[in-house]
């Protein structure tokens, strides 16, 4: 099933193909300048696989089934250096970024790990928080190890990322306070490239909630000279009768581009549910990919991706029933205004093994502009017989009703526009487990559908 609405005329597009050879060319220079490890070791070992795989291997193009709609060229006309480590970032720009009911803080700056900034003496003793460049050899069973590793953006970061962070929920440890994991850059004066790399692991019986962000520190952020490049990468392995509430959002720069892969492997009597919001960057990206290994696991995935003015804003995610009596849920949301573009592909995967599956998709999207565009495909694909499963989607404009009530009870037509698509919104952001955050998105939402970029 695939819905697209848009205004043919207006939105006619003079795409750049990049050749095959220069796509391949281009993640050889990315390759070539990859930053050092700090210490060397099995980790080297890990990043130097990764470069092995992807020799010969071309970044994608709209040539590509995943990537038809979304065309990577501006990217790629984009010559990146690595991100520095940065030595400090002040007071101000991190409250900036920060909440008072978020207390317990990780920040990685320009990919690397930042105990400066980060507040971490309210952890437990049974919940740890390392660098990645700090963490031994009992990580291995686990770093790079997700289905989907080998996909060429993922396989980039295991080999260019040059630290990260590790965090672990010891078994039969609950621990209801979120975990803020806060990924900042600083742009500079040339485009730059990080490659930050997360890996959770919750171990059996434990129960923990994180919140991921992505964003920039306001220098630069609104010239040409602060074009970033952030290829993130988090792995989350969820042990039996283990639960995780995972929030990720994306509030990039707008000159910056983002692309993210979140591979998620859930054991037996498991539950994982991801809230995801993605508003920034001029082009973004994001897969979520949830493999059920176990029987009777749960999953519920939640998004919302808002797109303005030229922006494209994409999400494909797949769920993957290796086993049988599990159950799924999905509700994903696009909010698009001007001559934005959003993209949704979701694909559920049933196989002949996964009997007694309960699994439910549904795509809303709402376009505020005669411009704008969404495409959207959910996507089943079952083999096995015993199953009750369900997509479906939808693709409107306001409600010129529900307006004209709104207007009739005194607002005028611009604050009831406003009431509506906060309307829309808070089905996905209620879920966020910061109420200070919550407001900051809601807040954020409303200005960039008015053009009001705060």
């Amino acid at each position: 099933m695939s819905l697209q609405v848009s205004n043919v005329e207006e939105l006619t597009e003079v795409k750049t193909l990049v050749s095959e050879q220069d796509r391949t060319q281009y993640l050889s220079s990315l390759l070539a300048q990859r930053s050092p490890l700090p210490h060397t070791g099995w980790l080297q070992n890990v990043r130097d696989r990764a470069q092995n795989l992807l020799r010969d291997q071309a970044l994608p193009s709209t040539r590509d089934e995943d990537w038809r709609f979304t065309d990577l060229s501006a990217l790629y006309r984009t010559t990146f250096k690595p991100a520095q480590p940065a030595a400090t970032i002040s007071a101000t720009e991190l409250k900036a970024w920060t909440t008072s009911d978020l207390p317990i803080r990780v920040v990685v700056i320009n990919g690397v790990f930042s105990p400066k900034h980060s507040t971490l003496d309210a952890l437990p003793s049974g919940i740890t928080v390392k660098p990645l460049a700090a963490t031994d050899e009992t990580i291995q069973p686990y770093l790079s190890q997700q289905q989907g590793m080998n996909e060429v953006f993922t396989a980039l970061n295991t080999a260019s990322f040059t630290d990260g962070v590790v965090i672990r929920v010891g078994k039969n440890q609950v621990f209801e306070t979120p975990i803020h994991l806060l990924f900042l850059t600083i742009p500079g004066a040339e485009p730059t490239m990080s490659a930050p790399r997360t890996l959770v692991i919750a171990e059996a019986g434990s129960s923990a909630s994180l919140i991921e962000e992505y964003g920039a520190i306001a220098s630069h952020q609104e010239s040409a000279e602060g074009t970033y490049w952030t290829n993130a990468v988090t792995e989350v392995f969820v042990a039996e009768n283990a639960q995780l509430r995972h929030t990720r959002t994306q509030r990039e720069s707008v000159t910056a581009f983002h692309i993210g892969k979140t591979a998620v492997t859930q054991a037996r009597d498991s539950r994982y549910a991801l809230t995801t919001l993605s508003m920034g960057a001029q082009i973004s990206r994001h897969n979520p990919e949830i493999v059920l290994t176990g029987i009777q696991t749960e999953t519920h995935l939640n998004g919302l991706n808002l797109a303005v003015e030229t922006q494209i804003s994409d999400t494909h995610s797949l769920i993957h029933f290796a086993q049988p009596h599990c159950i799924a849920k999905q509700l994903h949301k696009c909010v698009v205004n001007d001559r934005a573009r959003a993209v949704f592909n979701g694909r559920v995967e049933v196989p002949k093994a996964a009997q007694q599956t309960n699994a439910a998709q549904l795509s809303r999207n709402l376009l505020l502009s005669p411009k704008a565009r969404v495409d959207t495909k959910p996507q089943l694909e079952i083999v096995a017989n015993d199953v009750k499963c369900a997509h479906g989607a939808t693709v409107s404009q306001l409600d010129d009703e529900e307006v004209f009530y709104l207007q009739s009870r005194g607002l005028d037509r611009k604050d009831a526009c406003d009431i509506l698509v906060k309307g829309f919104a808070a089905e996905i952001t209620e879920k966020v487990p910061s109420v200070e955050l919550r407001s900051r998105l809601l807040t954020s939402i409303l200005s960039l559908i008015r053009n009001e970029r705060t």
